[in-house]
């Protein structure tokens, strides 16, 4: 059976719930909690959830967050490949979810940035492994060597690649040319609309799609609660998203890779595969969190 080797950051989130605008220089009593994210984790937890097997591949501190992180990973049906930073600590995370359920964060990397410190496990690829990819991954020069390695060593065992191309603002950071050299060609890449943007400078997310799998080979166009644009970089497939109510956004992006991973993975068409990550999205919208229930 296939299996999913998650590789990238691991947080846990502090998230607070606004009741309306921030009363900035004041206060803005709201829920707060505390939860695991990282978008790597998120998605490697989302894939259990779908039924795949799932390895992730990330950093933590040797702190307290740390052992809570792995614990719940672990109870999620995660496997760990994890290393321990003795320096730095568990990346963390503030989350600020508004009345609408977008989501807008402040994070610190932490250990994450240190997951280039140590070599790659030997055999996490094989014939019937997938590589999936959090772009937080190579946005930091300290986890950066592990990303690349681990693109070169799927690629080399000849193992599907996808890559999340993670957020808007950093990427736009690194530049759309430095960070599709990283990736290469062959790759599937999930952006939402504003990562394609940056990534093609075109505000259509179709023409985005279609760029972006010319340069990478396959492309999804994550539209938000409207639809999400696959593209081979001959067509573009369009699936629209069924209406629903967001509570939290957090980790929706996530979510829906596992789903599109996990219909693929059962030999599922493009509509398919597109309408699987809608309906696991659909889930993690409706809960606070990034993270399927354990």
């Amino acid at each position: 059976m296939t299996r999913v080797v998650c590789l990238g950051d691991l947080m846990m989130d502090v998230l607070a719930r606004l009741p309306g605008p921030l009363a900035v220089g004041s206060d803005t009593p709201a829920p707060v909690g505390i939860y695991g994210g990282g978008s790597a984790a998120n998605t490697a937890a989302w894939l259990v959830r779908a039924g795949l097997p799932t390895t992730f591949v990330g950093r933590v501190g040797d702190d307290a967050l740390g052992r809570r992180a792995l614990d719940e990973l672990t109870a999620a049906g995660v496997d760990l490949a994890v290393s321990i930073d003795p320096l730095r600590p568990t990346g963390t995370c503030i989350v600020l979810v508004d009345v609408d359920g977008e989501r807008t964060m402040v994070p610190s990397a932490g250990a994450n940035a240190g997951l280039g410190d140590v070599a790659l496990p030997a055999g996490l690829f094989e014939a019937e492994s997938l590589l999936h990819l959090s772009g937080y991954a190579l946005f930091t020069a300290g986890s950066r060597p592990a990303a690349l390695d681990a693109l070169a060593t799927a690629r080399a065992a000849g193992c599907p690649i996808s890559v999340d191309t993670a957020s808007s603002a950093p990427l736009a950071g690194v530049g759309p040319e430095l960070f599709l050299s990283w990736v290469g060609s062959g790759v599937l890449v999930f952006a939402n609309r504003d990562e394609a943007q940056v990534l093609t400078r075109s505000a259509d997310p179709a023409t985005a799609a279609l760029t972006l799998a010319q340069r990478c080979g396959e492309a999804i166009v994550k539209c938000g609660a409207d639809a999400a644009m696959w593209s081979d970089g001959a067509a573009v497939i369009e699936v629209p998203v069924d209406e629903s109510v967001a509570i939290d956004s957090t980790g929706a992006g996530d979510a829906f890779a596992a789903g599109v991973l996990a219909a693929r993975v059962a030999g599922g068409d493009v509509r398919t595969a597109l309408g699987a990550g809608h309906a696991l999205a659909a889930h993690a919208i409706a809960q606070v969190g990034g993270r399927p229930p354990t």
